[in-house]
């Protein structure tokens, strides 16, 4: 199982829960190899030259399998050059801004940015990352307009938020919900249909006022194009029977993922999935000129 990130970080972590029960479906030992680089891209490109026979599949998401097809010249296709398996888990993001912001809601905040034009700052953890994708969504969905300030990496981002640094930032969960919990930044909302235990009493974006501003970085399996179908039926199988186990939607649910429903784990969801993302996000990248470093 290739993670096409560094060790440690959410979807590593998310895939060790995976790999650690596939192994008693599958019944073998699923070795996890983490291919960081070029957010995700250069993981994934091994996946896509490795052999169509079942033993190389890639844990993937909506940031490698969707929005690196528009930030990067890749060489492969992100849907051409693979064959989906699964779907596994969803996880919105948060809007959150520095403490000492004076909104007191989402419409507030809305407001407030409208009042004062480009002199808001967003914080990424990138350029090209996921919260400026996310940032410009929110700009397009608001008709507000303020600066991105690229960092290297979500965490000093949100430190600079805590001290006041920067305004505000569309951040994963997983970087953001401690410093909400210390009260250290604030929340204003969920970018999701539903709440989540472990948010707590923050809104969705419906609740709060922005209907529809709906952004998660969901995750699937996918193996390398021409894979037979036999071995694609025997790899969701494992992962079917892996996400019906109470122990790993528990652990799932601590983080805050979402995993998508029995019916929804299968290669045609997992398709049709990835097309429309690419439909919806494609064209909003494109538009606002964002290119992956």
């Amino acid at each position: 199982m290739v993670v096409p990130f560094a060790a440690g970080g959410g979807t590593d972590v998310v895939g060790r829960i995976l790999a650690e029960r596939m192994r008693t479906s599958l019944g073998q030992t699923v070795i996890i190899e983490n291919v960081g680089g070029a957010n995700g891209s250069i993981g994934v490109g091994r996946v896509a030259r490795a052999a169509p026979d079942g033993h190389a599949l890639i844990l993937g998401a909506w940031s490698t399998l969707v929005a690196n097809g528009a930030l990067y010249a890749l060489p492969y296709d992100v849907r051409g050059d693979f064959e989906p398996i699964s779907l596994v888990a969803s996880q919105p993001y948060l809007i959150v801004t520095r403490k000492s912001m004076p909104a007191g809601d989402l419409k507030g905040l809305i407001g407030w940015l409208k009042e004062n034009p480009d002199k808001a700052s967003a914080g990424t953890q990138g350029v090209g990352g996921s919260s400026q994708i996310g940032g410009v969504f929110f700009q397009n969905a608001t008709g507000t307009s303020f600066r991105f300030i690229p960092y290297r990496g979500a965490a000093p981002a949100i430190q600079d938020m805590v001290a006041g640094q920067i305004d505000f930032m569309v951040a994963a969960m997983a970087d953001a919900l401690e410093q909400v919990r210390a009260g250290n930044i604030k929340a204003y909302a969920i970018t999701g249909k539903r709440r989540l235990t472990v948010t707590g009493d923050i809104p969705t974006v419906d609740e709060a006022g922005l209907p529809g501003f709906y952004f998660s970085n969901w995750f699937g399996f996918w193996a390398p194009a021409r894979t037979q179908k036999g071995i694609i039926a025997k790899l969701n199988s494992a992962v079917v029977d892996t996400l019906g186990d109470p122990a790993v939607r528990r652990r799932l649910g601590d983080l805050g993922q979402e995993i998508f429903p029995k019916d929804q784990q299968t290669p045609e969801a997992l398709a049709t999935l990835q097309k429309a993302e690419i439909e919806k996000w494609w064209p909003i990248i494109k538009a606002a000129n964002i290119k992956g470093e």
